[in-house]
């Protein structure tokens, strides 16, 4: 990396960091790009080099969350994936608390963050993330209980909208609930 894009993505990481201080304030509909400007300490002209809206930069922390998040699963989900094939079906429960704790921690976490996307999903396009996640494994473990392909999206459906409704509640009660419990909520609901 040379030095000018080192200095072109410490700059970015400024307005992340400022857009999301900001957001611990107010609402995401009433921050100003001259506020993200001014507390990252850049100009209004370098906000727009980088992005086109604030839509753009909110955008790119989700991504960014993504990533950081997805770091935690690099080693544990491709083990869960060669275990789909061999493993007894009572063994293909993804939702554990060995997966679960973590993504609840997470979220807890970027809490204000996770507000405005599941606020906004269709802007966020939240559905991608969630295919990208969880569909790929979910559809193969439906195909292990030999649940027909064409009833599995649905299927996913239901149960990733279900896990995200218990989600969003606790998320609109400003995560005051343990973890540890909500775990054990999603748990109890997805094995019935």
């Amino acid at each position: 990396m040379t030095k000018s894009e080192s200095k072109y993505f410490n700059t970015a990481r400024r307005m992340d960091e400022a857009f999301l201080a900001l957001m611990e304030q107010k609402e995401f509909e009433y921050i100003t790009v001259t506020e993200i400007c001014k507390k990252a300490g850049v100009n209004r002209s370098t906000f727009y080099l980088h992005y086109e809206t604030i839509g753009d930069l909110l955008t790119e922390c989700v991504e960014q969350m993504n990533q950081q998040f997805l770091l935690y699963f690099k080693e544990t989900i491709p083990e869960f994936r060669q275990r789909i094939g061999t493993a007894s079906l009572e063994q293909l429960f993804l939702i554990t608390p060995e997966y679960l704790i973590p993504y609840l921690t997470y979220i807890a976490e970027q809490k204000t963050v996770f507000k405005v996307v599941l606020a906004n999903p269709e802007v966020m396009q939240t559905s991608k993330t969630y295919d990208f996640m969880f569909g790929d494994i979910l559809d193969q473990i439906l195909a292990r209980y030999h649940v027909p392909e064409q009833e599995r999206s649905y299927m996913l459906a239901f149960y990733i909208e279900g896990v995200m409704g218990i989600v969003k509640r606790w998320l609109r009660s400003d995560c005051k609930d343990p973890v540890e419990d909500i775990a054990k909520i999603i748990m109890c609901v997805i094995r019935r």
